[in-house]
């Protein structure tokens, strides 16, 4: 392998660490990370046609996969730990880290430009989406089993994540309250956690593909628009309410905001150096 491609390879082994963390980092969507690094549209034509040019896309995304696995299992070690210590400052760096995307989410919905009707669809999505997260007994979802079929639920979450820009499984798990328990089964290397969510995810993306290829021809604007409906309202129903604000925990909280709308700026900052 000549110097060249041994820097290409690394270079998108990190865009697939950042990626992964994507599919667990609840506000940071690994689709729209892939957008960003400018590997998701040939990423969507390649499962959706997955036999046209199958070698040369194989090993292209290959660094890209294992990559992502590598994030994934990284950041779960890591978001293992700061839950049992400090989960509510955690829940803020998240909104922080949805905060910090949601301009470059912007910019990607107004690529092919925007009207009125995509400024309703965005209101839509939003109204539709916080009725149903409200509606729902949050008393229930806190103790929904945790077995093999929901674990492949939380899979086909993550897998829809990968095609759908700008939806984050994680906000959705933890409403469900499978978000911890997932990174703990996943940092602890536990196959009835890890195999159920595989084949979830794989099931899903292979499902959902060639629908969203299909899709982003027909509707690419009121899609993304959609999208940021869905993230905003699924945002407020994650914030922490039941917390002494007032208090040094309160500065805490912003603090970490502030630091994942950073973070998540920079994660979303396209560099052209390493698109691939």
């Amino acid at each position: 392998m000549k110097k060249g491609d041994i820097a290409s390879w690394l270079i998108r082994f990190a865009k697939g660490t950042f990626i992964g963390s994507g599919f667990i980092l609840p506000g940071i969507s690994g689709g729209v990370l892939a957008a960003v690094f400018g590997v998701y549209e040939r990423m969507i034509n390649f499962l959706a046609n997955i036999r046209n040019d199958f070698k040369e896309n194989f090993f292209f995304f290959l660094p890209i996969a294992i990559g992502g696995v590598f994030g994934i299992f990284l950041f779960s070690a890591l978001l293992s730990y700061f839950l049992e210590v400090a989960e509510v400052q955690l829940m803020w760096f998240f909104i922080g880290c949805i905060i910090g995307t949601l301009p470059a989410l912007w910019k990607q919905s107004g690529k092919h430009g925007r009207g009125e009707k995509h400024i309703m669809v965005l209101a839509f999505s939003f109204a539709v989406a916080l009725i149903f997260f409200v509606s729902i007994d949050r008393a229930t979802t806190d103790v929904l089993p945790q077995n093999i079929y929901t674990w492949a639920f939380a899979g086909g979450l993550i897998g829809l994540v990968a095609i759908v820009p700008g939806l984050s499984a994680a906000n959705i798990l933890i409403f469900f309250g499978l978000y911890a328990p997932m990174t703990q089964g996943i940092a602890a290397f536990d196959m009835t956690v890890i195999i159920p969510l595989a084949i979830g995810a794989v099931v899903a993306i292979l499902v959902f593909s060639r629908l969203m290829a299909f899709v982003l021809k027909k509707a690419y604007t009121g899609l993304f628009h959609a999208i940021i409906g869905f993230v905003l309202a699924s945002t407020l129903v994650i914030i922490p309410l039941e917390f002494d604000y007032i208090s040094i925990g309160g500065l805490v909280c912003l603090g970490a905001a502030a630091v994942g709308v950073v973070i998540a700026r920079l994660l979303c900052r396209p560099d052209k150096s390493i698109e691939g």
